[in-house]
């Protein structure tokens, strides 16, 4: 398929982790004082895409990084994202929080998927929600390129979605990582900008040209 033909209502913007407790500064990361202005600029740059997808009978699919409530609502936190970011604590990333959404810039999305791990189709019912929308094309944006994304990215693969990166859709807590990152994933998939998407997308129809 030329990369200058996709299918609209096939498509998918796939959003890693945009949510409230990652980018908002009532947020646990923001609390914690962990963020990049690269990372805060996402949203806004991201949603001319998202609303091009909508308005053209596409898909706006969030995946949303989840702290599972165990005992007396503790976070299931594994080892080392504790070693990480020993900041985050009770009713972080918690399901249906308002710290578990994803960020107002970008909704509605369609669909939100819990994710438990980097990447979105671990344990998760993410690759399901794809079959059920007959979505065969992923536009993979959010953070960190070098976590979420890549992990993301690299299962969207092996499963043979037709998978691009949106480099500028994309950030780490560097931009030198973020580079590195990127370079990496070029042999296993279409890197693009994404004002380049806006332009092989085209208008939406009934638009004016």
């Amino acid at each position: 398929m030329s990369p200058a033909i996709i299918p609209v209502d096939r498509t998918a913007l796939l959003i890693c982790d945009l949510q409230n407790d990652f980018l908002h500064p009532d947020g646990a990361y923001g609390r914690a004082g962990q963020t990049a202005p690269e990372i805060l600029a996402l949203p806004e740059r991201l949603r001319p895409l998202a609303d091009r997808l909508r308005a053209g009978g596409g898909w706006v699919i969030s995946t949303n990084f989840t702290l599972v409530p165990g005992k007396g609502g503790e976070p299931m936190i594994s080892p080392h994202l504790k070693s990480l970011r020993p900041f985050l604590a009770k009713g972080d990333f918690k399901p249906g929080s308002w710290g578990h959404r994803t960020v107002d810039t970008l909704q509605p999305v369609d669909v939100e998927v819990e994710k438990v791990a980097y990447s979105a189709f671990y344990m998760s019912r993410l690759e399901w929600v794809l079959a059920k929308c007959g979505v065969s094309r992923l536009l993979v944006c959010g953070i960190v390129t070098n976590g979420g994304v890549a992990s993301t990215v690299r299962d969207a693969h092996v499963r043979d979605f037709d998978t691009i990166v949106l480099e500028d859709g994309c950030a780490a807590f560097s931009p030198e990582v973020h580079d590195t990152a990127i370079a990496a994933l070029r042999p296993v998939c279409r890197v693009a900008t994404i004002a380049t998407l806006l332009s092989e997308l085209g208008p939406a129809e009934g638009s004016a040209a």
